[in-house]
């Protein structure tokens, strides 16, 4: 099926008087650029969401209400199972070898393109609210951010393959298991709280301000990652239901290479989680994402009061998912299923249809889809992994292939991953190869690299093939056990004397806020209510910031006439 044209005709027609517009007005030929609300959540399998599975026990029925008026992707993929290394190839577009983005603590340099960046120089008014996971630059193109990050912004995390077998004490452990249930306050609640009084503060300040650019809001919560604890109020949903216990149990000695090493790595060896505890972790992961889901409820309704719906463009995605006991593993950093696959919708149903598209993509696509969306160009000559995913939005072909790396905690070398039309396939230097057919054998239970059918054989090899004339393993594993053994000497310099943290400090400065001085009337009526009433004289003009804030002096001067503050 043929890519239906998005773009006006050249040269432009002009649509009768009155279409879509008022008083005998036309709509513009090229509509005016749309808002973007990009969602995240961080560690959200999407195999466990109704909208990509109908047996889901999870209950989220905004995520469902949007994804009925979405296009919703059946099998997207993150480029990394690890946070930062796929947040990193997600801004970005390219894979996390090409920016050097290993594990959590790699710092990507800040002449690497990003989305922000081009939506920034389309006339985007870029504004990051959560996590994000930068290392060094905390912005790489965002123009404002509301939040501080979640996790540090140092080397602190850097991943050692010179000691493999050393469990740094910064990894995951079987805490967040044997610790389960419900809480009145977390950390995570603590940030994913401000997280979204800091975006819907965005969004009414957003539609009071006078001649606003459009926005691009990315709004990343830190839920439903672990530690799977959860307030009694999404607790409490799931009271009564019998849980889920994961489908596939595998014992330790059956693992593959690197699943062992992951139980490891995760201090899961040596632990036999009984069924009331898997129970438990997962009903308070169920609680987590209907906590997200709440969240995105209140930012959806926000958008509708303010009058934003209609011309919002709404992207819904995660950084990887939580095998959540599936295999014996739990947490991320493997490429089964569960791990890997990320949800993904994009809603904007006055320009797509909804559908769902079965085609695996990838959130590398997100940068040159989002460059399409606004009619930004890529640079030419600059990389770029990712692939514009219009054609899917249309309902076009599109296509059909993701490439994932993984060079963080759990593995001792590249390791990397293939996925195309009904195959996976897993290969690193140090481990056997594994081959999947997900339609199949969608638990991926049978490994077909050594099968004997000839058919099978012949995928195995081109496949094979393609992996090695695309990664260069050994020069990779160079590049990072170099960038892991100046991370680790420059780490240990800074803990020596004077600590300067790199962690960002949002601007939040009080003098700017609410009524003060030194700010115009105009702009303070503006802000005193919304929408304004009718019959209130205005003259709010145009008026930049720098006199926004000038001092009380030049406030006399450009006072308009007395007015009422409500």
């Amino acid at each position: 099926m043929a890519q239906p044209n998005q773009y006006p005709a050249s040269p432009p027609i002009s649509p009768p008087n009155g279409i879509q517009g008022k008083d005998n007005l036309s709509m513009p030929v090229f509509p005016a650029k749309p808002n973007i609300l990009y969602i995240m959540a961080d560690q959200l399998a999407a195999p466990l969401l109704s909208m990509h599975n109908p047996k889901s026990q999870i209950r989220t029925p905004n995520l469902d209400n949007l994804a009925a008026k979405s296009v919703v992707f059946d099998s997207a993929y993150c480029n990394s199972p690890l946070c930062a290394p796929s947040r990193m190839a997600m801004v970005t577009g390219q894979l996390p070898s090409k920016i050097g983005s290993y594990d959590n603590a790699c710092s990507i340099g800040s002449d690497v393109p990003t989305y922000a960046h081009y939506l920034r120089h389309a006339g985007y008014e870029t504004t990051l609210a959560g996590k994000m996971h930068f290392t060094g630059d905390q912005l790489h193109g965002y123009e404002n951010r509301l939040t501080a990050d979640i996790y540090p912004a140092d080397f602190g995390w850097a991943v050692n393959w010179d000691d493999p077998d050393r469990r740094l004490e910064w990894y995951h452990n079987s805490s967040s298991i044997l610790q389960a249930g419900p809480c009145v306050r977390s950390n995570q609640l603590d940030y994913d709280e401000e997280v979204l009084y800091k975006s819907k503060q965005y969004l009414y300040d957003h539609v009071r301000k006078p001649n606003a650019r459009p926005f691009c809001l990315t709004v990343s919560f830190t839920h439903p990652h672990d530690p799977y604890t959860i307030e009694d109020k999404y607790w409490d949903m799931y009271e009564g239901l019998d849980i889920d216990l994961p489908q596939v149990n595998i014992n330790p000695e059956d693992q593959d290479p690197h699943s062992k090493r992951l139980l490891r790595v995760c201090e899961l060896e040596g632990h036999t989680f009984s069924p009331e505890q898997i129970k438990r972790a997962r009903r308070a992961y169920y609680g987590a994402v209907s906590y997200v889901d709440d969240c995105i409820g209140q930012l959806l309704e926000v958008l509708k009061k303010c009058g934003l719906e209609d011309n919002t463009v709404v992207i819904f995605s995660g950084d990887h998912g939580d095998m959540l006991g599936e295999r014996g593993l739990w947490y991320k950093m493997s490429y089964f299923e569960a791990s890997v696959r990320v949800p993904l919708l994009i809603s904007h149903p006055k320009q797509f249809r909804p559908h769902r598209v079965s085609q695996n993509v990838s959130t590398l696509d997100i940068l040159p889809t989002l460059a399409d969306l606004v009619g930004a160009n890529l640079i030419p000559g600059l990389p770029m992994d990712g692939l514009s995913m219009m054609n899917h939005l249309y309902g076009g072909v599109g296509h059909d292939t993701v490439f994932a790396e993984y060079m963080g905690e759990g593995t001792i070398a590249p390791l990397m991953m293939i996925r195309r039309g009904p195959w996976k396939y897993i290969t690193c230097p140090v481990d056997p190869p594994m081959l999947f057919n997900l339609e199949d054998d969608p638990l991926e239970l049978l490994n077909l690299a050594k099968s004997t059918d000839d058919k099978i054989q012949a995928v195995f090899e081109s496949f094979r093939v393609e992996a090695g004339q695309k990664w260069d393993f050994e020069q990779i594993s160079k590049d990072v056990f170099l960038c892991q053994r100046r991370r680790a000497f420059v780490w240990s310099a800074l803990q020596k004397g004077r600590f300067d943290s790199w962690d960002y400090n949002p601007d939040d400065d009080g003098r700017k806020k609410y009524i003060r001085s030194q700010i115009p009337l105009d702009i303070l009526e503006l802000k005193a209510r919304f929408p304004i009433h009718q019959n209130l004289p205005l003259n709010t003009g145009t008026l930049p910031m720098e006199k926004a804030l000038a001092p009380p002096q030049a406030l006399v001067e450009m006072a308009s006439d007395p007015v009422h503050y409500r």
